[in-house]
This record gives C-alpha cells, structure tokens and sequence, in this order.
C-alpha cells in the first residue's frame, strides 16, 4: 500500500482558479446522490438570530460603510451586510436578499457534500485488466473506473503506476479504456483524462511538467515503466471479464474541500457539485440544511462562476452555521474546512484580513464577497458576511472589506489565539490518499 500526499499542486491549483470558463464548468454532468445524511439526534439546531433589532454601535459602522460606497457611485440596494455573535444580530442590511454570490457558491456546495457523504468519504478509483500478465506484459487491455475524484494528480498517477510495475506488468498490449467519471490534473473531459494518466505510467514520456512533479516527491521514488501499445478509449461500461488490479483512495471530504476553499478551485466545485447532483440540488440541500427559504439559495453551477448565482447575506451565515453545527460530531470545525488568515496559504494571502479569520471569498467582475467568522474578545465568534456589487470595482471593494474588518477587530479586540471553535483539528488533517493493489 502506497499513501501520499497529492502535494505540492497549490501552483497548478491556482492557475486552474482563473482558467477555468462557465461553460467548461457546465460540461461535468450532475450525478443523482440519495438524501443527505441527518444531523445526530443528540445536537440541537444552529440558530440564528433574527431579522430585527440589530445593535446600533455596529449598525452605525455599516451605515458609514455604505456610505462611503454610494460616495463612489455604487448603490446601497447592491450592497448586502449580515453580522451576528451568536443569537445576537449586529447588522442586517439586505441581509434576506439574494445577491450575486460569486464563490461563496462553496460554501454550499461544501454543506451539500458534507451532507450527501460524511466527513470521511473518499472517492474511489479502480484499474484493472482484461487479459493475463505473462513476462512482464499485460496482453489485454487497463481498464480505468473513475469514481468522482475531484483532486487525482501527476503524484497520484506516478504512485499507481509504480504499483503496475510491482505487479510486474511493464507493458500492455492492448488499450486504455476509461469508464464512469475519471478526472486528473482538473482535466473534466474523460478522454484528456485519460492520455494524462497513460503518459504518467510511462516515465520515458514525461513532459517537463509532470518531471517538475516528480521531484517533490520523497527521494528515490520509482519512476514507473509503464508502456501502453494502444490508445486511451472512453466506454459506457466495464467490461465483463476484467480483473481488479488496483484501488486509489482520495484525500477525505473534509481534506478536499479545505484544498478546493483554500484555492477557490472551480473545477473541483464543480466535480463535487455533480457528484451531489448538480447545481439544483446543492441549492436544495444547502437551503434545507441551512434552514432558510429556499429563494434565498439561487445558484446554476456549484462554483460560482456565473452572476446569476444568487445567496442571501442571510443564507450564507446560515450555511456556515450549518457546516459548524455537522462538524462537530467529527470534532472538526468551519477552520478544517476553509483558510484560516494568517495559517493557511492560498488566494487570500495578500488579503489585509484579521490574522485567525476564517473566511471564504467570491470574486466575479462585479461582485466582491467575503464571508466567515471573525475572533474577538468582547464579541466572542462573530460571523459575518459582506457582499458588494453594482460595477467593476473589484480592488475597491475588497479595500473597504478589509479595512471595515480591520476597524471592527479593533473595536472588538483581536483575538490573540484561535478559539476552540474555530481550530485546526491537527490529529484529523493532513492525511493522504491511498493507492493500493487489491490482488
């Protein structure tokens, strides 16, 4: 058995966060899952404050707030604020009203797939052959079975086909056939897919990218000899007579969720959405899991990556209350899910957001958003949510996101340590993926 950690991928992570178009995104067909699971009969509901009577201190900051922005042309009926520290609403400004969500999209696609799966799931993937292994040669064809990993990369690859060469195959004769959902290296076409994992086996085919992979690995890892005869095939099912070869395990959900927030990665949000059964569904069990009116919960993709996604401030709090709430059985929190400031490395790096925030942020053209839970210490946990829109202004409102969090950290007092409900679960992070010979 082979575990390792599909890292160090936070480069090609980021490059895909930008590369990725809409219309690639909607090309990952959604896939019917059963009902989400139930929280545990032993926890009560999250709940969250109402709509009415906000406290006046901070409501009076978001009023200079949107003041500011209106000064600079951007409408108040765009803007949309919703704060509270625990029952205790601070700030509702449009805060029931749907808004451009950009990729707070994640966060319902995070609290779907927690609900669908656990906290533990892994996505599996399976190889095996048709035909017999006789002097090192596989007179058949590799059949591949994809199983919805979102986050299969080069190392993942370099780690199965050395498990190929333990089982002394160095060559197959035959072809590459690809059946169910194969995704690698953010590739959502199955027969790409495909090619990349058949260039992985075979070290004498690297490309300058998969050799630059190759070396953050731990030293004097092999590097596969698999040379495949024939080509990468895509079919509708498996083939009767194959025999089980190899088993490659994902990272646990809570571990790919936390990469995919980290990143902001719309191919893996939109993997994980299909998985749960597309956009429609996300926006359904997120609603319903969040316990807000499902016309708060717009979206028709699971990334983000279209204006007409729409969240209420509102909902959004309500998500990450929700995601909080069904951790905690796994004693994990909202900080094993998205960036912790200041700790986790990622797209928020060169944020000015309070150090030990735990945050997701949207970005589209016209959208800025941020949204999570700030520490104080006369406050306790406040959760937030800030969406700004109206034009292209995206710098801008992220300046004045930050610098409103900034000056509300200091009134409340920043915190110095995490608290216990927003840490790392350091016992349940960092695991790796498994690759295993079923045989």
């Amino acid at each position: 058995m082979l575990k390792f950690r599909p890292f160090p991928v936070a480069l090609l992570i980021l490059g895909l966060t930008t590369g990725c178009t809409a219309e690639a995104s909607k090309s990952i067909a959604p896939q019917v899952i059963s009902s989400p699971a139930s929280l545990p009969s032993s926890q009560s509901p999250f709940v969250l404050a109402a709509t009415t009577s906000p406290d006046a201190a901070t409501s009076g900051t978001i009023q200079q707030y949107l003041k500011k922005l209106a000064s600079q042309g951007f409408s108040e009926k765009s803007q949309g604020v919703w704060m509270q520290s625990g029952t205790t609403l601070l700030v509702n400004h449009q805060g029931t009203t749907p808004l451009s969500a950009a990729s707070l999209t994640k966060v319902a696609t995070s609290l779907a797939a927690l609900q669908t799966f656990g906290v533990d799931h892994r996505f599996v993937t399976e190889i095996g052959s048709t035909g017999l292994i006789e002097n090192g040669v596989l007179k058949g064809d590799l059949i591949i079975q994809g199983g919805s990993d979102p986050l299969l990369v080069w190392e993942d690859a370099i780690a199965l086909g050395n498990l190929l060469n333990q089982l002394q195959i160095r060559q197959i004769t035959g072809n590459v056939i690809v059946v169910g959902r194969f995704y690698m290296n953010f590739e959502v076409d199955t027969q790409k897919s495909g090619a990349l994992l058949k260039q992985a086996f075979n070290a004498a085919t690297w490309t300058e990218e998969v050799k630059a992979q190759y070396i953050t690995l731990p030293p004097r890892t092999p590097r596969p000899q698999v040379a495949i005869a024939g080509s990468v095939k895509v079919a509708n099912t498996i083939p009767a007579n194959v025999k089980p070869l190899l088993r490659h395990q994902s990272l646990p959900l809570a571990e790919l969720l936390k990469k995919m927030n980290r990143y902001s990665n719309n191919v893996m949000a939109e993997i994980i959405a299909s998985t749960v059964g597309g956009a429609k569904v996300v926006s359904f069990k997120a609603a319903q899991a969040a316990n807000v009116p499902q016309s708060e919960v717009l979206l028709v993709n699971g990334s983000g990556l279209a204006a007409e996604n729409r969240i209420s401030p509102r909902a959004v709090c309500a998500m990450f209350l929700a995601i909080e709430r069904f951790l905690e059985p796994s004693k994990l929190t909202v900080a094993d899910i998205f960036t912790v400031v200041g700790q986790d490395t990622g797209i928020l790096d060169a944020r000015k957001i309070p150090t030990l925030a735990v945050t997701k942020s949207g970005s589209l053209d016209a959208v800025s958003a941020l949204a999570g839970a700030l520490p104080t210490t006369k406050k306790g946990v406040v959760w937030f949510v800030v969406m700004n829109g109206g034009s292209a202004n995206l710098e801008g409102f992220r300046s004045e996101q930050e610098s409103l969090l900034q000056r509300l950290s200091s009134q409340w007092g920043a915190a110095q340590t995490s608290p216990a409900e927003l840490s790392v679960n350091g016992e349940r992070s960092g695991k790796a993926t498994v690759s295993e010979r079923i045989n």
